[in-house]
């Protein structure tokens, strides 16, 4: 059985252990006898023949991925856009499209996509991120970008102002374009005439600074109505009109007493009105009447001669006062006391009397008045018929003259009178 056994694998190509001499003799130390799980194996083996190398699963599966890696080789080399859905020509238009122009001053529309302390950070599709530093956030002072309404998930128009060199990200700015906004909406304000609001910020010797619209415009103490110092009006809103708008010059020129004289705009001639002693002065008192500062010049405070104001007045005493002038303008105000004393001398002997009957006066004076005015206006009617004025119903004279006004070189010259040797 041995020598057929030996016979086989000599047949199949595979090598049989050496055979001993004698089937008695002890195989040497370095000769070793197969097993029965080798026996078999050569058995299976020697069955085979040529066959009988074996490929294990993870051999067939790494065969595998070897033929499908060599196929995606050949297509990238060979037909690199192959199942690619869109072509070379649409890549190259895509980014002709998105082109970015990072110059600056260019703007460009960018959504919040974080924030922090210090700023945000703005997608705005460029090649690098883009960051907006709080204090460019707005044109007012803030502390987080938050408090100016800057969330992720805000899409806004933003201006680049300049490019950090370590990372070449772009700053941003949304201050420079409310900014320039800010000082269109000032002269279109100055244009209308229109009062705003400022809120005083600071001052000096000169006057006091206030915000108005986002920018800082002064105020000389020349426009204040009232005789408020830079301390009193600090951080109080005040009615402003604007002198002067000049961005380029950065110049913005505000006044209080012109938006106090349009405030007070509704108060006519022959008006009264209460009003607080501010101060007094050899030649007046300066009288507070809501925030304008009128005069109460000292020979309109009684019919009597008033020779020391402070006898009369004091500052903090409430009294009625009645409107002379009123000058827009130059926002002056002119009052009187003298027009409502009862008798002449009251406002020096009973000041309370005429602040009682002030308003009683103030109607009688009115009416005075009207009856003055319409008998003079009958009485040029009754000596001047000629002049082809004509009174209406309501009291106004009225006139046939052209509307282009007269040819005054139609108008004949004066008749020369021969002086007689007397004259």
């Amino acid at each position: 059985m041995v020598s057929l056994a030996h016979h086989q694998l000599s047949s199949s190509g595979l090598r049989p252990p050496p055979l001993s001499s004698s089937p008695l003799s002890k195989p040497s130390p370095s000769s070793k006898v197969p097993t029965r799980r080798a026996t078999a194996t050569i058995t299976a083996a020697a069955s085979v023949g040529s066959a009988a190398v074996a490929i294990t699963p993870e051999q067939k599966e790494r065969k595998k991925l070897r033929e499908v890696f060599e196929q995606a080789y050949d297509r990238c080399r060979d037909a690199p856009t192959e199942g690619v859905p869109f072509t070379v020509e649409d890549f190259l238009a895509a980014l002709e499209k998105y082109d970015f122009n990072s110059e600056i001053g260019t703007k460009v529309k960018g959504t919040v996509f974080m924030t922090d302390m210090n700023g945000a950070l703005v997608d705005i599709t460029a090649k690098s991120s883009a960051y907006l530093p709080v204090q460019e956030a707005c044109i007012y002072r803030i502390k987080h970008v938050e408090e100016a309404g800057i969330r992720p998930g805000l899409i806004e128009e933003f201006v680049i102002v300049g490019e950090n060199a370590a990372d070449d990200s772009l700053i941003l700015s949304l201050r420079s374009i409310q900014y320039d906004l800010a000082w269109e909406r000032c002269r279109q304000l100055q244009t209308e005439d229109v009062v705003v609001k400022g809120k005083v910020v600071g001052g000096n010797k000169g006057g006091v600074v206030a915000i108005v619209e986002g920018l800082r415009g002064f105020v000389p103490f020349s426009q204040i109505s009232t005789k408020s110092t830079a301390e009193e009006l600090l951080d109080k809103d005040i009615p402003l009109k604007f002198v002067e708008v000049d961005e380029e010059q950065s110049r913005l020129v505000l006044s209080n007493r012109k938006a106090m004289a349009d405030s007070q705009a509704q108060l006519g001639i022959g008006s009264v009105v209460l009003g607080t002693v501010q101060s007094l002065k050899p030649y007046g008192a300066f009288i507070d009447i809501g925030g304008i500062n009128g005069l109460l010049h000292v020979s309109q405070i009684s019919h009597d001669r008033v020779s020391d104001i402070a006898t009369v007045l004091q500052p903090g005493d409430t009294l009625k006062v009645m409107i002379l002038s009123h000058d827009r303008e130059r926002g002056r105000v002119s009052l009187s006391t003298k027009k409502l004393e009862p008798t002449p001398g009251d406002m020096i002997r009973n000041p309370k009397l005429v602040f009682e009957k002030a308003d009683e006066m103030a109607q009688t004076f009115r009416q005075r008045i009207a009856q003055a005015e319409a008998m003079a206006r009958a009485d040029m009617l009754r000596f001047q018929p000629e002049s082809g004025l004509s009174l209406s119903s309501e009291g106004i004279l009225g006139t046939d003259l052209p509307t282009e006004g007269l040819n005054l070189s139609e108008v004949s010259p004066a008749e020369e009178v021969p002086l007689s040797d007397d004259e």
